[in-house]
């Protein structure tokens, strides 16, 4: 009984009651009411295409709409060959052709929320890369209509947490608040990243865990990540993100 006890005292502390406050604050703060009052242009982060001629790659997540908005995020990614004259956006959405292209601007708010940058990688790098994202986002096993679903997953965190794991080389994992990346493609209960270095558990995105040179140590819990960063010291806080040591 007192192991069940303190089982329960920790789920609260480590999942609960961060989601419980980020919730309150996201009750209170001001928000459009729904997407048609939201702003969804350009936040001005990336540089016009054309000044910028080097090859780029951007993991971009930003808090979501709604009350989820509270506890998720929505990630896309963004590339650009070298010389190109224009950004080429892929998101999962659930409306539509679920890997929606060019649907936004390359960094546009979503649903007002202005996206923070995961990973940037440019120049030869980027170059190398682009293909694999390319072929990584080809092999994405649910890119039909009717492959998408907030919760648990499949959704739009599912399709790009599959190319990190996919192009590892990118260096990467999506933030704690990215409900639905532990989702594994096709209920698969385990997965290990193509370099080898990161190992993910799930029993279909509700409870499972990660660990590796990426991931660092985590444990996920109803889509809630709590866990720690040792590469990039840090915290990571359910709901919240992470908070840097």
């Amino acid at each position: 009984m007192k192991f069940a006890r303190n089982l329960v005292v920790l789920f609260l502390v480590i999942y609960l009651f961060p989601a419980l406050a980020s919730a309150g604050y996201w009750y209170v703060r001001e928000r459009p009411g729904n997407w048609r009052e939201a702003d969804w242009s350009s936040a001005g982060i990336l540089p016009s295409p054309t000044a910028e001629r080097r090859a780029t790659i951007h993991v971009f997540s930003a808090a979501t709409g709604g009350m989820k908005g509270a506890v998720a995020s929505h990630a896309w990614i963004v590339t650009k060959a070298e010389g190109a004259a224009r950004y080429e956006r892929y998101d999962k959405v659930g409306w539509g052709s679920p890997i929606r292209r060019n649907g936004y601007a390359p960094d546009a708010r979503w649903y007002s929320n202005t996206p923070q940058i995961v990973v940037s990688v440019t120049g030869d790098a980027a170059a190398r890369l682009i293909p694999k994202i390319e072929a990584a986002i080809e092999r994405y096993p649910y890119a039909k209509p009717g492959g998408y679903r907030i919760w648990p997953g499949p959704n739009s965190n599912t399709f790009v947490a599959h190319v990190l794991r996919e192009v590892p080389e990118l260096g990467a994992v999506l933030p704690p608040h990215a409900v639905g990346r532990d989702y594994l493609p096709e209920g698969r209960f385990f997965a290990v990243d193509a370099d080898g270095m990161d190992l993910h558990a799930t029993l279909y995105g509700l409870f499972g865990f990660s660990a590796g040179v990426r991931s660092g140590f985590e444990l996920h819990v109803m889509g809630l990540v709590a866990g720690v960063d040792l590469l990039n010291p840090a915290i990571k806080v359910p709901a919240i993100g992470r908070v840097g040591l």
